[in-house]
């Protein structure tokens, strides 16, 4: 599949339209034949240059996933697909931003990195950022849902993200659930 959004415009001045346009891209963008590694990379890349390119440029400055690992321990994620600067490689379960929302399980809106106890200063310009969790539906009865990791997308400008660009997020989480996760 090609998918070319050179020149795109997205809204700068409509979130609704700006994220039901993210929306219909994730779903054509994912493609559950491939492996997750590579929708994974491509969410990143899309949510990236959308929030960066004109008009918005919205001073997005990573955009990646965190993802649990057989190979490690049961309390920790390790960094997955990204766009952004170098990132830290681990994080602890109920360490930073992403560790809470881990075990909380809970979106993390901070309009304030530098006023969440705990925060993990992967970029020091990062000032408020929005972490998602990935936790995939239980697929028999009895079964518990299964964490995968944390969506994570960081911003250099304090009150970055609201509430409307969370819930946007999360609904790009669960079309990548939908589409690569539950089958």
């Amino acid at each position: 599949m090609h998918v070319d959004l050179d020149g795109f415009a997205y809204p700068a001045d409509n979130k609704p339209a700006f994220y039901t346009l993210l929306h219909d891209q994730a779903r054509s963008l994912i493609d559950p034949s491939l492996p997750l590694t590579s929708n994974l990379a491509n969410i990143s890349a899309l949510l990236y240059y959308a929030y960066n390119d004109a008009p918005l440029n919205r001073h997005v400055n990573w955009v990646g996933f965190y993802l649990t690992e057989p190979t490690l321990p049961t309390s920790s994620m390790a960094l997955g697909p990204f766009q952004g600067r170098i990132a830290c490689t681990r994080i602890p379960f109920g360490k930073g931003v992403c560790g809470a929302a881990a075990v909380e399980r809970r979106t993390m809106l901070v309009k304030d990195v530098l006023a969440f106890k705990g925060h993990i200063a992967c970029d020091s310009r990062s000032r408020s950022e929005v972490v998602v969790p990935v936790v995939v539906p239980a697929k028999t009865q009895g079964e518990e849902p299964r964490l995968l990791g944390v969506f994570d997308l960081d911003c250099e400008l304090k009150d970055g993200f609201d509430q409307e660009d969370a819930d946007g997020i999360e609904s790009i989480v669960k079309i990548l659930i939908e589409k690569c996760l539950t089958a």
